[in-house]
């Protein structure tokens, strides 16, 4: 049953549901397996691994591993950029995909007045947190 609605449901719409599924698995392990402990199953930030130089998405592990135990201090702390501004981003770019999905349209680009000033904020994120 389940099958011949994940058929019905259309190859569009099948994109979206992966991720989301995906997201909510490493969101469950995430639960269990804290990405602080050293013997952590969660792998390091490569560039920060190789050059000592942190990402724009260093922590974002470990702040949503705090979220989800409701350590919103903490969160904070391992990224304040991707706490306020990243994860509301990425639900609004899932969410925009969703709907043009069930549409049978292609995901919807990325406008620029959106595009340039994540680009802008990632890159001064990038250079405060490494420079201060």
């Amino acid at each position: 049953m389940l099958v011949d609605r994940w058929r019905r449901m259309g190859a569009g719409v099948r994109g979206p549901l992966v991720v989301a599924a995906g997201a909510a698995v490493a969101g469950v392990g995430l639960l269990f397996f804290d990405p602080n402990s050293p013997r952590s199953v969660w792998p390091p930030c490569l560039l920060y691994a190789l050059t000592g130089i942190q990402c724009p998405a260093c922590g974002s592990t470990r702040m949503v591993h705090a979220l989800l135990h409701g350590d919103l201090a903490a969160a904070w702390h391992f990224n304040a950029v991707a706490l306020v501004g990243g994860l509301p981003l990425l639900g609004w770019l899932w969410l925009r995909w969703f709907r043009a999905a069930r549409r049978g349209e292609r995901a919807p680009r990325v406008p620029r007045v959106v595009g340039v000033p994540v680009v802008v904020v990632a890159a001064t994120w990038m250079l405060v947190r490494n420079v201060l």
